[in-house]
């Protein structure tokens, strides 16, 4: 075997633990999200670290390609920090338009909310959430979001209605 097929066996290798796992690939992991996604270093140790806390839920001697398995749950990451801060920043185009403060001792509870609604708006199947940004954060018509989107008003309806539906079902349960 020669140097350039150790990489290749080790990624094949049974992982015995998660600490020998971390050992192994975590300086890996970070210099893959470092050069593949050019991120600032806090965001790199940021999703690092949620990518063992994911691991660390599981049996790692179950994975049968350590390195295609961290790669793709902080891929995973990277793409979901991504969505809540698409919608963080058009959440908060909506309220600057609206000229809208939130005020008051309740402040925690709202902001808990906030991010309650985020997750739920982040869970909807992508056509939906397409729909319902619209709608709701760019106030859209649905006439307009038939023609950006390429599909029919009562598609629009549907979808929207169905997004309702789904975030309705999310906050009561």
């Amino acid at each position: 075997m020669s140097a350039h097929d150790a990489p290749a066996e080790q990624e094949k290798a049974v992982t015995p633990s998660l600490g020998a796992w971390f050992e192994r690939d975590g300086r890996w992991l970070e210099r893959l999200l470092s050069r593949n996604l050019r991120l600032p270093s806090a965001e790199v140790e940021d999703i690092a670290q949620d990518t063992w806390l994911r691991i660390a839920r599981m049996a790692p001697d179950e994975v049968a390609h350590p390195r295609a398995f961290l790669s793709r749950i902080a891929l995973n990451l990277f793409r979901d920090r991504r969505r809540r801060e698409k919608l963080r920043q058009e959440k908060s185009h909506l309220l600057a338009a609206n000229d809208i403060t939130p005020l008051g001792p309740d402040r925690l509870q709202e902001q808990e909310a906030d991010q309650l609604l985020e997750q739920i708006i982040v869970d909807l199947p992508q056509n939906l959430r397409d729909v319902f940004l619209l709608s709701r954060f760019r106030r859209m018509t649905n006439h307009d979001i038939a023609e950006h989107l390429g599909i029919s008003v009562k598609t629009v309806e549907w979808r929207m209605s169905k997004a309702m539906e789904h975030c309705m079902t999310k906050l009561r349960g």
